[in-house]
């Protein structure tokens, strides 16, 4: 099987109120976005796109992109969808299917991408114990859905669209931290994961 992780880093940091990308925020000696894409790294991917918006600049002079093939997205600001429906033109012609992960979550485990990539169904998501949360796996006759994509939740929004046979793949314990404040940035500081 061939498979395409995607690391979505093209976000604006408008809810976290910075003047500059919250993906280069401090984490363990290194930016957020080296914690995700060291994660990506780790995973069995046999391709790795990561996408950037409008601090694309700062971020390829300060991330490791190392091993990463990088989709630019103009209309990043408009939300994820567009990043997602960018990315998917890049994904390689050869790949069964795609996981999706978030730059700004570095809380995710090798552990749960591998559970996505061994379950079936065309789209997989993962059932922490308190809610539902990435990373997603879309298999190849999704694409052209993901293709479509705009706005913000767009994800989440064909997730439920009900359109498509969804699997719940369940993981121990909760939602790992996503980073969208500055207050579930000073969590993920404190190394409060308890908290989602």
């Amino acid at each position: 099987m061939f498979v395409t992780g995607v690391v979505l880093a093209a976000g604006n940091s408008v809810r976290f109120g910075l003047g500059e990308a919250k993906q280069l925020l401090p984490y363990r000696g290194r930016t957020l976005l080296d914690a995700g894409l060291d994660l990506a790294r780790a995973c069995a991917f046999d391709q790795r796109l990561v996408t950037l918006g409008g601090s694309a600049a700062a971020v390829r002079a300060r991330a490791d992109l190392t091993g990463f093939d990088t989709v630019d997205v103009p209309a990043a600001g408009t939300g994820c969808g567009a990043s997602v429906s960018t990315a998917v033109r890049s994904v390689d012609p050869r790949a069964d299917g795609l996981v999706l992960l978030l730059g700004d979550q570095p809380g995710v485990r090798v552990a749960t991408v591998t559970a996505l990539l061994t379950a079936g169904g065309p789209l997989r998501v993962s059932r922490y114990a308190d809610s539902l949360g990435h990373p997603f796996w879309f298999g190849r006759e999704m694409f052209g859905a993901l293709g479509e994509l705009h706005g913000d939740k767009a994800v989440w929004k064909l997730l439920h669209s009900g359109t498509h046979p969804v699997t719940e793949v369940e993981v121990a314990g909760p939602v790992p931290i996503d980073v969208d404040t500055r207050e579930d940035y000073e969590r993920l500081l404190a190394g409060d994961h308890l908290v989602r």
